[in-house]
């Protein structure tokens, strides 16, 4: 049985994650066809194939089309209890602290910087180990307000039990001490703590 996903069009990660999406039902040798319309996908897609132990070919059909063609490996060998641990308690595994010091991500054009902080947020959902913590300070403030973007992957983070900090100070600076929407209110004594007990620091 092949297996059809229609990624064009579709910023990243979301042609890797619809993909990963489809194969969790696949059986080994199964096939997945991945529609794509830039290079950058086909690369994300050969990655994500490769780690995987899935055989991936990639073809140019038209003008900014692509197809990726995944074949379903075999899985990796680990212990079932381990496996079923990491699925049910993913959260559980992971003393990360991911840190969002802004709403733009990088240096450059601010609407590029608020769509990749975007997709970098999203994409943290569909991690199979979630952070323990999100702090968003001095701009990364409005990223947990009302009006953001991200307030829904950022609400369904805290659903799986990651903790979501937002400085206090920043929220006063910036006139959104009434508008916080997800998580609580934090200070910068508490940031200096929960960055140095991290077991790493992440901050895109």
């Amino acid at each position: 049985m092949n297996h059809i996903v229609d990624a064009r069009g579709l910023a990243c990660p979301l042609p890797v994650v619809n993909t990963k999406n489809e194969m969790k039902n696949m059986s080994q040798g199964e096939i997945v066809e991945v529609l794509v319309d830039n290079e950058i996908a086909v690369q994300n897609l050969t990655k994500f194939a490769n780690v995987r132990n899935h055989g991936v070919q990639s073809e140019k059909i038209a003008d900014n089309e692509y197809k990726v063609v995944i074949t379903a490996g075999a899985p990796a060998e680990e212990p079932v209890a381990e496996a079923e641990e990491e699925e049910c308690i993913p959260c559980a595994k992971s003393n990360n602290v991911v840190v969002l010091s802004s709403n733009q991500m990088g240096q450059g054009e601010e609407a590029l910087g608020k769509t990749l902080m975007k997709a970098f947020i999203f994409a943290l959902t569909k991690q199979d180990v979630y952070p323990k913590t999100i702090l968003l300070y001095n701009s990364g403030a409005y990223l947990s307000c009302e009006g953001s973007d991200s307030l829904e992957d950022l609400k369904l983070l805290e659903s799986e039990g990651v903790e979501i900090f937002t400085c206090g100070t920043c929220l006063n600076f910036y006139g959104l001490s009434e508008k916080l929407a997800v998580g609580g209110v934090t200070n910068m004594y508490d940031i200096v703590e929960m960055m140095s007990n991290a077991g790493k620091v992440i901050k895109p």
